[in-house]
């Protein structure tokens, strides 16, 4: 009978898979010992393995490349990172090693630009596509990059007003480019995006205020739907209304030539995931191309600000299972060593799921639990998966201590989940080490930050005045 939890997984899922395999009773990721980690640096933990930064990037490139040579595409591809899904440097240093370009969103972005300029990681020709609502701070700083001689920075224009507030501060002429406010799906709960410009008002604004305009040069048209780039009726209707736009707009302004088609491309997030990149990209070039043939004009260079893509199967939680509680007949509960709410946020904040694992005791027999976190809230739960209506996990059993994994984390949780400050019930922020390998393939491993302490939880209380 089988009865196993490597029996479970191998009937549920075609397992192994390119970044999950089995050694023994143990769980491998990327050929990665975990349950070493486990017994070098305890639980919980969280982890980033950088050269899977590297590996999507160049995925993504690699598709593109082919896409252009195939539609016969005369233009350029331009990779940016979307800065906010991890902001920090270790995630930077291993993205910029791939000649990428970057995305920003607010003001203190652009001190990062200047500090990756400082220390060489980028250059002044490196695109620098400034998204988001603007005022003062990041105006000001949008225009000291511009006015420092960063020539291929461009302010994508949000709303009306940021134009004067740009050309206030920036000293001479400089690129912009232009949010189309793309029409949510049905289901939400507004019709329009909040960001950007309407589809029929942006010949207009442009006629009006930037045809004739000397210090100002338009080179970017810039599209983005909220549920990313998917096969659906919806996706592919904006698309076709952004590239009506931009060979209207090609059509007045000559200097226009980037279609920014944005970030969307979805990471695994179930060991069912099935998505075909080369498909997408080969039909949206292929659209593109066609709209800009029929018209007579040019096709634009296509800039992507892939986020999530670039760095999210990058990172990993492990936790220890401390405890199991019978509440009813039904319902085990298995209480891990931290909280979802503080550490995996996402999984409370808009029912996120991520692939979540067993490290060990693989051979054991399995049980239907939920999963609990350690703060006194209701709602600090993980109770399914993305494609099964429960979770399974190896028997608990306290003399035999079981570990789990979630993965692809590698996007938006820490900054949603406060990192360095406080947390839900004083729940402690968890070590989190970072993981390398050389050119010859030799794993390395060290400590980015350690757990928080109760002093440094007191130090940000104001209980430390010292």
């Amino acid at each position: 009978m089988n009865t196993k939890y490597s029996d479970l997984i191998n009937q549920t899922y075609y397992f192994p898979q390119e970044e999950f395999t089995l050694n023994k009773d143990n769980l491998q990721f990327h050929n990665i010992d975990l349950m070493k980690l486990v017994e070098k640096y305890g639980t919980p933990l969280k982890f980033t393995y950088l050269p899977q930064i590297s590996n999507n990037i160049n995925k993504a490139k690699s598709w593109f490349r082919k896409s252009m040579e195939k539609n016969k595409y005369e233009a350029k591809y331009y990779y940016c990172y979307c800065t906010k899904s991890s902001h920090f440097e270790f995630i930077m240093n291993e993205a910029f090693k791939n000649n990428i370009h970057i995305e920003t969103s607010s003001a203190f972005d652009i001190n990062i630009v200047e500090n990756l300029l400082e220390n060489g990681k980028i250059n002044k020709s490196t695109y620098v596509i400034c998204n988001g609502f603007k005022r003062d701070q990041y105006i000001e700083n949008i225009a000291r990059l511009v006015n420092n001689g960063h020539k291929n920075a461009i302010p994508i224009i949000d709303n009306y007003e940021e134009l004067d507030l740009l050309q206030a501060q920036i000293k001479g002429k400089f690129k912009i480019g232009i949010r189309i406010a793309a029409e949510e799906e049905p289901k939400f709960e507004f019709y329009t995006s909040r960001l950007g410009i309407g589809y029929k008002n942006i010949v207009p604004f442009y006629k009006k205020e930037i045809k004739e305009n000397k210090s100002l040069e338009l080179k970017m048209l810039h599209f983005f739907i909220n549920t990313g780039i998917n096969d659906n009726a919806y996706y592919w209707n904006e698309l076709v209304k952004c590239i009506k736009v931009y060979v209207a707009l090609k059509k007045e302004c000559p200097t226009l030539d980037g279609l920014n088609i944005g970030g969307g491309f979805p990471i695994k997030n179930s060991l069912t995931f099935e998505y075909d990149y080369q498909y997408m990209i080969d039909e949206i070039i292929n659209q593109i191309k066609i709209a800009c043939d029929e018209a007579e004009v040019d096709v634009p260079n296509i800039f992507t600000e892939f986020g999530s893509f670039t760095v999210g199967e990058s990172g990993g939680a492990i936790y220890q299972i401390l405890y199991q509680k019978q509440q009813n007949d039904r319902e085990k509960w298995n209480m891990i060593d931290s909280s979802f709410i503080t550490t995996l946020p996402d999984t409370w904040a808009i029912n996120k799921r991520f692939i979540m694992l067993a490290i060990n005791r693989w051979n054991d027999t399995y049980e239907r639990v939920l999963l609990g976190g350690m703060t006194c809230d209701s709602d600090d739960y993980y109770n399914s998966e993305q494609n099964m209506n429960a979770i399974y996990l190896p028997k608990y059993n306290k003399e035999k201590p079981l570990y789990i994994g979630f993965f692809n984390t590698g996007a938006y949780q820490e900054t949603i989940g406060g990192y360095g400050g406080l947390h839900h019930c004083l729940i402690p922020q968890p070590k989190h080490i970072l993981i390398d390998r050389d050119e010859n393939g030799i794993l390395a491993t060290e400590v980015f930050s350690e757990q928080q302490t109760s002093d440094d939880v007191l130090k940000i209380l104001g209980y430390d005045k010292k």
